[in-house]
């Protein structure tokens, strides 16, 4: 088995810090430089050749510097002889744009996917795409994760411990459709209120008096 390289980039060194805890390995270190003319150099810290390198950063705000950051890391990574690198991607902003719903429009999830595998991603690990069909933009392996159970027991603990009178399922109609929770149930138009209902109409045919 090769042995584990862990690199973060500057969206959430957080996250990394905590996953080489859980799996006891140290998290590798990296420079990251601004030239004058705003533009960014990488320097991988650490050996990377025949290793495992797994390179953690989120495409969080501002998304577009972390994206150029995730790719210069990649890029320094595969020159570094590195056995296989993986990008541990939780968040993918460009998931949303995974269709071409108007004339003259980029597909950047699709663009994204390639400029990944151009920089040298061997395999992607994301979590909760905007839909599933953007699994197929990429032309590598793909570990599509879900973070259901951890959101049930976080709102399961916070249900829990809430008075009844506001919790969400006491209510019958409001979780009964994806419709009925996005927008309040209206009457019919026919039905009007109930001051409407109660007041008498005219017969037809018959004369009105309006004071």
């Amino acid at each position: 088995m090769r042995e584990i390289t862990m690199f973060s980039g500057s969206a959430h060194p957080e996250l990394a810090a905590a996953i080489c805890r859980h799996l006891e390995v140290p998290l590798a270190p990296s420079r990251v430089t601004r030239f004058a003319n705003d533009c960014l150099e990488v320097q991988l810290l650490a050996n990377c050749r025949e290793r495992d390198v797994f390179v953690v950063q989120p495409l969080v705000p501002p998304v577009q510097e972390n994206l150029v950051e995730l790719l210069l890391m990649l890029d320094a990574a595969r020159g570094a002889s590195a056995a296989r690198i993986t990008v541990v991607m939780p968040h993918f902003a460009y998931a949303r744009s995974d269709k071409k719903n108007a004339p003259r429009i980029s597909i950047g999830a699709r663009l994204v996917a390639d400029l990944l595998r151009t920089a040298g991603a061997d395999r992607v690990l994301t979590m909760t795409l905007h839909s599933p069909q953007v699994h197929g933009f990429f032309s590598m392996p793909v570990d599509h994760l879900h973070a259901l159970h951890e959101l049930a027991v976080h709102f399961r603990g916070r249900v829990d411990g809430a008075p009844r009178s506001v919790r969400p399922w006491t209510c019958p109609t409001a979780w009964s459709s994806r419709r009925t929770w996005a927008t309040p149930r209206r009457r019919p138009a026919s039905r009007g209120c109930s001051a409407c209902r109660s007041r008498p109409r005219p017969r037809s045919g018959s004369p009105t008096t309006r004071s």
